[in-house]
C-alpha cells in the first residue's frame, strides 16, 4: 500500500530522479535550524497569538489546508489553534503537519 506524500519526483530524460518538489511550508520548516523559533513567530505569540496560530500565520498556510493535513475539519482545528497549549498527540500532529518539532510549538 502506498502511503500518500505532497513530495513530488521529477525524472530527467533518462526517467532518473532530477528534482524534488516539496510544499513550501515543509522547505520553510526544513531551512529553519531544529527546536530554534524564527522571531516573526515569537513575534506574533508576543502580540497573543497562540503559538499553533503563530506557526500557521508564518508558514503562510490556512486552518482549511490544516485541518486536511492531519484529516479534520476546519472548525475543529479552530478550536485547537485556539487552546494555548494542546494535547502532546496534538501537538505532534500539528507540528509534523507544519514540518516542524513538537518541540517548536511548547512554549
Amino acid at each position: 500500500m502506498n502511503a500518500p506524500t505532497d513530495i513530488q519526483i521529477i525524472n530527467d530524460a533518462d526517467g532518473k530522479p532530477a528534482f524534488v518538489v516539496i510544499p513550501y511550508a515543509q522547505y520553510i520548516a526544513q531551512s529553519i535550524q531544529p527546536d530554534l523559533i524564527p522571531h516573526e513567530v515569537v513575534s506574533r505569540m508576543v502580540d497573543g497569538a497562540t503559538p499553533v496560530r503563530a506557526w500557521r500565520e508564518h508558514l503562510n498556510l490556512t486552518q482549511e489546508e490544516v485541518a486536511r493535513r492531519i484529516g479534520i475539519t476546519q472548525p475543529a482545528f479552530a478550536q485547537q489553534e485556539a487552546v494555548a497549549k494542546p494535547r502532546k498527540a496534538t501537538r505532534e500532529k500539528i507540528a509534523a503537519a507544519f514540518g516542524i518539532t513538537a518541540a517548536q510549538l511548547e512554549l
